[in-house]
Parts: C-alpha cells; sequence; structure tokens
C-alpha cells in the first residue's frame, strides 16, 4: 500500500489524502469527496475513510457469511420475498461482529482529531456507488449527528450491513452487477449545521438541458427534501441568471439534536414562504457546480449545505438518467432526429453494429448512447429546406415533427445554413406525383439479387486484413446499391401514391385512410411474403403430431433441435420446411440494423413459438387464402371508390386520376420493403466474414471470446487483425456503457445542448383516458390485449392484439396471427405500419408508454382510423 495510506494505519484514509482514482479503495462517494476537496474553491466538511480493507476484515471475521451471499446469488431476481429475508440475515450477521481491536483503535485514533464534542455523518461508500453508470443513489444509508466514538463505531458497522439493504441487492442485479464483486468503505465527516441545503443538477434532469441549471432548496439538513417531507423550492439558472424560481411554502426542516440524532421541527410562519436562498446565492452555488462539472468531465447531481453564508460540498454524483449528446467539433446549434425511431430499432447497439451502419449509411450519422441520429439543423436554416423537412418527418411522425417546432420556437436555437452536398431528405409534391414504370421494381429486384450472389462468391477467398479491404469496397457497392436513382424513384412513387390517395379521397369522398384497403395484397411485398411463407411451414408440420409434440418441448438454448427432428414421423419433411424458410429470412431478426444481434439461422429457436402459434391458430392453405382475401378487398374497394367519384363534378377527371394512382401504389408500395430486406442480406454476408475472423482471433489467443469484437468499432477489429492485439480494458469499458445504454430510453429528437424533445400530439377529438397515436391501418378492432417485449415470449390466440414498443421487419410472422396492433414507436411508413396495412390490421403506432400503461390481457379497442386506443377493462 503507497504511502498516502499511512496516515492512520492500513484500513483509514484521510479525506483530502484520496481522489476519484481510488474507487476500489474508499468507494464511489468516498473518492468523489477527495476529488471534490482538491478543486479550488470547493470546501468539503473534513472526515476521513474507512477503506474497503476494513470491510473485508469483518467479512472474514464470519465465515458463515460466505453461504448467505451464495444463497442470495440463486434466488430467482423476481423471488422479492426470499432476496428480503435473506438480505436482512445478511444485515444482521455483519451488525453483530465486532469490530476487532486494531480497526477499531484506527477509527478512533481519527475521530481524536477532531475533538470529544464533535458530530458526525457517517455514510456508506460502496465500490459499485457514484458511477458514470450507475449512481445507486439512495440505495446504502447514511446517518446524521452522530456523537461519541462507540455510536460511531456502531454506524460504521451499519454502514457495511447497508450493502446488503434489498433495494441495494436489487439495484445491483438490474445493473448486472455481482454481490461478491462490491465492498463497502466508509465516510466519517464532521457534521455541518446548515441553514439550509439542497441539491444542485449541473443540468436540467426533466429536459436534459445542460445550459440549465436547476437548484432545489430547503431550511435546515437536506433529509427534508430526500424524504419528501416539504416541496423544495424551485431555481432555474442559464448563463449566470436566474430564469425561473418556484417558491414552496416549507412549513418543517429536518434539524440536529445536541445528543445526537435529528428531529422534525415547525419551521417560523413568517419564513415558511421566503426562499431558501437568494438568487445571488443560487447563481453563486450554480458557478461552483459548473466547476465541479469541469473537473468530473459530465453533468453533476450535487448534494451542498449553506453555513455562513459559505457553501459546503457533501456529495457530487454523476447525473446517470440524462441522454449523452453526441460530440461535436463547433459550437453550433445542432438538432439531431433518432435513427432508430425511423428503423423500428429503439434498443441501444453495440460498438460494431453503430459503426458498420454508420459506414453503410447513405447520409452522415452521429452517435450518443449506443443509439444513431442524423443532423437536421441545417435543413432547418433556409425557409424551403425545412418546410420539406417538417413535411416529410409529418408525414412519416407527427411526434417528430412536433419536436422540430417546439426546438424551432425557441428563441436562442440558430440552424446553421445547409452546405452544398448529398444527403437531403426525399420531399415529394404530394399534389402531384410522378408516374413510374413499374417494370422498375423486378428489374430493382434483380439487380439487389445479383449484387449479393457476388458479395457472397467474392468474399469467399478474403481473410486477414485483406476481408477488412474488401469490405470497405463492398460498403461502396452497398451505398451504390441502395443509392440507386431507379431505387429512390420505386420508393417514392409508392409513397407518394398512397399520400395523394389518402388526401384526394379525404377531400372528394371524406374517406379516411382510403390507401390502406386498395394496398391490400399489394405484389413484391418480401416482409408480408415472410410472414405468410411461415403459415406453410406449418402447414408441413401440422399433420404430424410427434414433431408437434416435440417442437412445444423444445427450449431457447436448444440450437441444435433441427438434427433431432429427423429422428422423428415427419421430421424430415419438418426439417426441410424450416431450413428453407431459413434460406430464403435467416438472415433477419430483432433489431436487425445492428449487425451483433443473432440471426434466426444462427438462433432457429427463436423462430418455434411463433410456428406453434400458426399450427394451433390456423387451417390448412392460410397463407393463399389470406392474400387472396387481401387481393379481392382492395378490387372492391378501388371499384367502389371510382363509382363513387364518377358520380362526382367532374368526376371522370377525378376517378381517371385515382386510377392511375391506384395503380401505382399496387405496383410499388410492395417494393417499399425490398431495400431493407437487400440490407439485412448483405450485412449477414459481412457477419459471417468477420466472425469466421474472430474464431481466428479466440484460437491465437488475442481474444477472450469471439463476441468480444462486438465491442469493437470496425476500424478497432481492422487493427486488431493487423497486430494481433487488443486492448481489454477497452472492451471491458465499452461492455460497462453498453449494459448502463441499455437503461437509458432515446428521445425522437435531441438538441445539442442536450434537450430530449418527445413532442406531442395535441389533440382534442379523442376520449377522455383513450390512448393517443398516429393512425397507420384503418379499421376498428376489440380483442385481448397481447403485451410483448421478445418474439419468442410470443404466445398469441386468434383475435389478438399485439402491443410492443416497437416492430421491425422481424415480427412479421406475429402479425398474421393477430387482429390489432399498437406500438409505441413508429410513423406512417415504417415497416410495422407498412406490414400492417398490407395484412388489414387496425394499427395504431408512436404511443408512448404504451407497454406500461396497457396490462397484459386487458380487453381493449384499436381505432386505427382515428389513432386512439381505448382500455375496456
Amino acid at each position: 500500500m503507497t504511502e498516502q495510506y499511512r496516515q492512520y494505519g492500513p484500513y483509514v484514509s484521510d479525506l483530502g489524502e484520496v481522489d476519484e482514482t481510488q474507487v476500489a479503495v474508499v468507494g464511489g462517494k468516498g473518492a468523489q469527496l477527495g476529488g471534490l476537496a482538491r478543486i479550488e474553491g470547493v470546501v468539503v466538511p473534513d472526515g476521513f475513510c474507512v477503506t474497503t480493507d476494513g470491510f473485508r476484515r469483518i467479512m472474514a471475521e464470519a465465515p458463515s457469511i460466505d453461504g448467505l451471499i451464495d444463497e442470495l446469488s440463486r434466488v430467482a431476481p423476481d423471488d422479492r420475498e426470499t432476496v428480503r429475508t435473506l438480505s436482512a440475515r445478511i444485515r444482521r450477521a455483519i451488525e453483530e461482529i465486532l469490530v476487532p481491536g486494531d480497526l477499531a483503535a484506527e477509527i478512533t485514533g481519527a475521530l481524536a482529531r477532531f475533538g470529544e464534542a464533535s458530530s458526525y455523518a457517517v455514510r456508506s461508500s460502496a465500490t459499485a456507488e457514484d458511477l458514470p453508470t450507475a449512481s445507486f443513489a439512495g440505495q446504502q444509508d447514511t446517518y446524521l449527528n452522530v456523537v461519541g466514538q462507540t455510536e460511531v463505531l456502531r454506524h460504521v458497522s451499519r454502514c457495511w450491513a447497508s450493502l446488503f439493504t434489498e433495494r441495494a441487492v436489487t439495484y445491483r442485479r438490474r445493473n448486472g452487477i455481482d454481490d461478491r464483486t462490491v465492498h463497502m468503505a466508509v465516510v466519517v465527516q464532521r457534521m455541518v449545521f446548515p441553514e439550509a441545503s439542497g441539491i444542485l443538477f449541473t443540468a436540467d434532469p426533466v429536459t436534459g438541458n445542460r445550459k440549465v441549471a436547476t437548484v432545489d432548496a430547503g431550511f435546515g439538513l437536506g433529509e427534508a427534501l430526500v424524504s419528501g417531507l416539504v416541496n423544495p423550492d424551485v431555481f432555474k439558472v442559464r448563463d449566470g441568471e436566474v430564469v425561473a424560481r418556484t417558491v414552496s411554502a416549507k412549513q418543517l426542516a429536518v434539524q440536529a439534536l445536541p445528543a445526537g440524532g435529528t428531529r422534525e421541527v415547525t419551521v417560523e410562519a413568517q419564513r415558511q414562504e421566503r426562499p431558501a436562498l437568494t438568487d445571488e446565492q443560487v447563481v453563486r452555488l450554480v458557478r461552483l457546480g459548473r466547476r465541479i462539472e469541469a473537473h468530473f468531465g459530465r453533468p453533476q447531481d450535487i448534494e451542498w449545505c449553506l453555513a455562513d453564508d459559505g457553501f459546503r460540498i457533501v456529495q457530487s454524483r454523476p447525473i446517470t438518467t440524462l441522454f449523452p449528446v453526441p460530440e461535436r467539433t463547433d459550437q453550433e446549434d445542432h438538432l439531431y432526429v433518432s435513427v432508430g425511431h425511423q428503423q423500428m430499432m429503439t434498443d441501444a447497439m453495440k460498438p460494431l453494429g453503430l459503426s458498420m451502419w454508420r459506414l453503410t449509411a447513405m447520409v452522415a450519422m452521429h452517435e450518443a448512447g449506443g443509439r444513431l441520429f442524423v443532423d437536421v439543423a441545417p435543413r432547418l436554416a433556409s425557409p424551403a429546406s425545412r418546410a420539406a423537412l417538417l413535411d416529410v418527418m409529418g408525414r412519416g411522425d407527427p411526434l417528430v415533427r412536433d419536436a422540430l417546432e417546439t426546438v424551432l420556437g425557441h428563441e436562442d436555437f440558430v440552424p446553421s445554413p445547409l452546405e452544398a452536398g448529398p444527403g437531403a431528405p426525399p420531399a415529394g409534391e404530394v399534389s402531384t406525383p410522378p408516374e413510374a414504370d413499374p417494370a422498375i421494381v423486378p428489374e430493382l429486384i434483380e439487380r439487389s439479387r445479383a449484387s449479393v450472389a457476388a458479395l457472397e462468391r467474392d468474399i469467399r477467398s478474403k481473410t486477414g486484413p485483406a476481408l477488412f479491404d474488401f469490405l470497405l469496397k463492398a460498403f461502396e457497392e452497398h451505398k451504390r446499391v441502395l443509392g440507386d436513382p431507379l431505387n429512390m424513384q420505386a420508393i417514392m412513387a409508392g409513397m407518394e401514391a398512397t399520400w395523394w390517395l389518402n388526401d384526394k379521397l379525404w377531400e372528394w369522398l371524406g374517406e379516411k385512410n382510403a390507401a390502406d384497403t386498395l394496398t391490400l395484397s399489394a405484389p413484391d411485398n418480401i416482409t408480408s411474403e415472410m410472414g405468410l411463407e411461415l403459415l406453410d411451414v406449418a402447414d408441413v408440420i401440422r399433420p404430424h403430431t410427434e414433431v408437434v409434440a416435440f417442437l412445444r418441448g423444445v427450449r431457447v438454448e436448444d440450437e441444435g433441435f433441427l438434427d433431432d427432428l429427423v429422428k422423428l414421423t415427419g421430421g424430415t419433411e419438418a426439417r426441410e420446411a424450416i431450413e428453407g424458410y431459413l434460406d430464403r429470412y435467416g438472415m433477419r431478426c430483432v433489431g436487425e440494423i445492428d449487425i451483433t444481434r443473432p440471426r434466426w439461422s444462427e438462433h432457429p429457436t427463436t423462430l418455434v413459438p411463433v410456428i406453434l402459434d400458426n399450427v394451433r391458430n390456423f387451417e390448412p392453405g392460410a397463407a393463399e387464402r389470406r392474400f387472396e382475401e387481401g387481393r379481392q378487398r382492395a378490387a372492391r374497394k378501388e371499384q367502389e371508390v371510382l363509382a363513387r367519384l364518377r358520380a362526382l363534378p367532374d368526376g371522370d377527371r377525378r376517378a381517371d386520376a385515382t386510377k392511375r394512382m391506384i395503380d401505382q401504389v399496387r405496383a410499388f408500395a410492395g417494393y417499399r420493403e425490398y431495400p431493407k430486406y437487400g440490407i439485412v442480406r448483405r450485412t449477414f454476408v459481412y457477419k459471417r466474414a468477420l466472425l469466421e475472423e474472430a474464431v481466428r482471433l479466440v484460437q491465437a489467443g488475442v481474444l477472450a471470446e469471439q463476441e468480444d469484437v462486438f465491442y469493437l468499432t470496425f476500424e478497432e477489429f481492422h487493427d486488431v487483425v493487423r497486430t494481433n492485439r487488443v486492448d481489454d480494458r477497452l472492451v471491458r469499458q465499452r461492455k460497462e456503457a453498453f449494459r448502463s445504454y441499455q437503461a437509458l430510453t432515446p428521445p425522437r429528437v435531441l438538441t445539442s445542448d442536450g434537450e430530449a424533445v418527445s413532442g406531442a400530439y395535441r389533440r382534442d377529438d379523442v376520449p377522455d383516458g383513450a390512448l393517443v397515436g398516429l393512425p397507420v391501418s384503418a379499421g376498428t378492432v376489440e380483442g385481448r390485449a397481447r403485451v410483448i417485449l421478445d418474439m419468442a415470449d410470443a404466445d398469441l390466440e386468434a383475435g389478438d392484439i399485439l402491443v410492443t414498443p416497437f416492430t421491425d421487419p422481424s415480427w412479421s410472422p406475429l402479425f398474421v396471427a393477430v387482429a390489432g396492433l399498437v406500438t409505441e414507436v413508429g410513423g406512417l411508413m415504417t415497416h410495422g405500419a407498412v406490414i400492417a396495412r398490407e395484412y388489414g390490421l387496425p394499427a395504431v403506432v408512436g404511443v408512448e408508454g404504451a407497454t406500461r400503461l396497457i396490462r397484459d390481457g386487458q380487453r381493449i379497442r384499436v381505432h386505427g382510423s382515428d389513432g386512439y386506443i381505448e382500455i375496456l377493462s
């Protein structure tokens, strides 16, 4: 142990001798306080830390605790009663251990420095606490105004024991932290008796704006605010000025007792509605907070006390709930739109997935919080490009448009002008859509197939650094295929015809979302075909009862189940049907834009629950019947619409224009899904080649495990292959960061100041209590809500309504078994909406909090034409 830890002995370190790098020795709180004490102008109450070596010494005194912790590790996460019982037993065992004499002597020796009459705050400081990825705020215990050596020793023991409070154990499990890897230090500080205290957030904790600081303040000790005893005064500060304040009536405060402990007291009537701080004090506190924020390099949640007109800082931790902001190299205003909300995959992505998507994207993308964003600020600078962008965004997702308009309404938002170059979002003129030749669809499909075949052929001989050089060229071909002018023409032809039909038939006939029916069973829709073809697989399996029974017993981990099928009667046919399906669609999976996600070919058990649902819920030939029923409904709707139009003044002209647009939408609507299919096919070819390189690195002892490469960027992976060296510490950091990103909810729109803007529908035409969203597929349906967060957990009956956070194309096989769809994310032209219309499912997307507000099994009514959901039971 280094010299700086020997002031009192091996178990006690002075607070002024540690810093934020020594979490393993003094815990998160102690390390942060030590770091704070080193910042010029920051006053931290004097004190010391009982190091984690003291905790280890105590744990070694009672070997029985090891057995209890082992028992706790085997308890199911949702078994709260057992977690509560075992945690209490561990705490009692720790508190009953007598503090060894040498350890007690070090603690009392440190206390002697402050005198017999001093009182102290005794505070837990775990090694997994106040971290950038997990704050653990309030999970362990703090004791205020502890008087006397005996009481300090007793409360140090209580702090050690608080590592195993039920809430701390549960929090660790939620953050993937093993109980055995965490140790407890204890901070003992001179007690401060403040006039006022509270919390300073150096970024607005509600909006995320990094330029706005928020101060919560009350009289006396901060426990009154933390416990919810009183409402605090709230001040907001921007650019050194208080821009908003709310002064609350503070009837109670918490004060220290002379003999130790604290009590609630009534605040004098004349003081109750006075602010706890003056504006000058608030600004001074925020200035101090900015200094602390700069030192730690990220926004901070700071606990402060005011005594004798001087601020004492008693804690500072990172604000872990803020969504990160993309890095930038200038001070201009930027405005980022979420790529995940457009791609219907808002989960965090691993670094390899992020970098691969960026390398193959058609526009520049920015990374934050494990997600990708596009900066649209330049297109908002001029009225023309702004109008086009808002129109396209609004048609896709009204919440994004509203969020953009909200930011545009901020006086201080000034976007820089657009620079010349590619990447403008397409903005079609809905009133006069151009007509396209339907013959380009089969031509484009053949081009895509040929390009993938060439990729598969040419990549076979590439290994090592040559593979990465080849892939960089393949990415250019990837972008060339995607950016082919004919490709964009085909995509826009279907979208613009859809918009035209919905706009004009509403104007002329009062018909809402007429295109939803007119596009039923449109040809060449690869995603809808994927769902229907799984019905055909079920037809092969259904007659073989032995195969069906076997599949019911297949578990997620039984990846070799296809080999066992051939041992059963009908198993060979079943295996051939499943493998044939995987040959065409096995590159798909949930979250498929992330190359690191396991594909169906890699984990075919994912499809088993869906196949079994299809066996149970459908009769033979269902796929063909469904497609033909949809085609006939669309044909009848076409005849009905044209007949009604011809009865109007100038009806023949309107009917002729509508007929051209119906032909256009049926020719091109299905192709909307094909480019994504082509991207995913190419991505799977890339992945298989890269994983072969990862296997070689594992065999060479360079990597610990194959999937470590998922936590490297493409460029970093390339370097590892060239050098046969990997930075294990970087991989560990990336894994930890990814876990923290998974807990964050990405905003639809994010400013460069960190403000997360969700947008609102601003509608008053829905019933009270209804959940509002975006109508994307017409019709009304009532049924049982099935809230499904993982496709592998699907257990659907005919008539169920699927409620889920988002659906990308991989969810389409579930659509054939449900009667309606509700998602939290989505837009008019995203994949879930397109396939809902293709199958004729009433659907409402973009429903904030749907999986939380709708309980599994509730009866709900989905209004797919009007965009809201009623909860009936």
